[in-house]
């Protein structure tokens, strides 16, 4: 009876065991199969590419990363474009481009990227999606290089894995009257 009892205090032992080796290594495959985020180490500017938005409404449309740097680009006469990247990925665009007189959100979300049924705010002067979102800026923002055109915000993501509407509408909003505000000061009397 003795070997018995030491027989069957040795399955146990060895079942233990294994259930720890299993769970020892569940544990680190999930550990490595990235179910956490990457951290997002970096700090975000409060100016990007001369306007003033909230770094935390930035950083929740970016991915995770070490580095962040900006760009400014010019692509064409009526855009102007801040680039993020993240790593040295290109992560986000925060674009200020003028659109003919009489277009509306809506139709201006078209000509960008990630638009496909974008969410429409009640006011008619916001659309975004979870990768990207076009605002129109208060008929205020006039300047004489565009005397029929119109100011729009864009906010686009590019392919790094963030579809976050909310987050992109909170970012869209307060850019847009970020670039309200900076327009606002250079409008050339009518």
């Amino acid at each position: 009876m003795s070997a018995r009892g030491s027989l069957r205090r040795h399955r146990f032992v060895g079942a233990a065991v294994s259930l720890s080796a299993a769970v020892a290594l569940a544990a680190t495959l999930s550990a490595c199969s990235g179910d956490e985020p990457p951290k997002k180490a970096y700090t975000v500017p409060t100016s990007l590419c001369g306007i003033t938005v909230d770094p935390a409404l930035v950083k929740a449309a970016l991915p995770g990363g070490d580095s962040l740097t900006t760009a400014t680009t010019k692509p064409n006469g009526g855009t102007v474009r801040c680039n993020l990247s993240v790593d040295g990925k290109e992560a986000l665009s925060l674009a200020q481009a003028w659109w003919g007189d009489g277009d509306n959100a809506a139709g201006v979300a078209q000509g960008y990227s990630h638009m496909d049924e974008g969410v429409l705010s009640d006011d008619l002067r916001f659309v975004h999606t979870g990768r990207a979102g076009v605002g129109k800026t208060a008929s205020a923002c006039k300047a004489t290089e565009h005397p029929e055109q119109d100011l729009y915000a864009v906010v686009e993501t590019r392919d790094t894995g963030v579809d976050d509407p909310d987050a992109i509408e909170k970012l869209l909003i307060a850019f847009t009257k970020a670039v309200e505000g900076v327009s606002r000061l250079q409008v050339t009397p009518s």
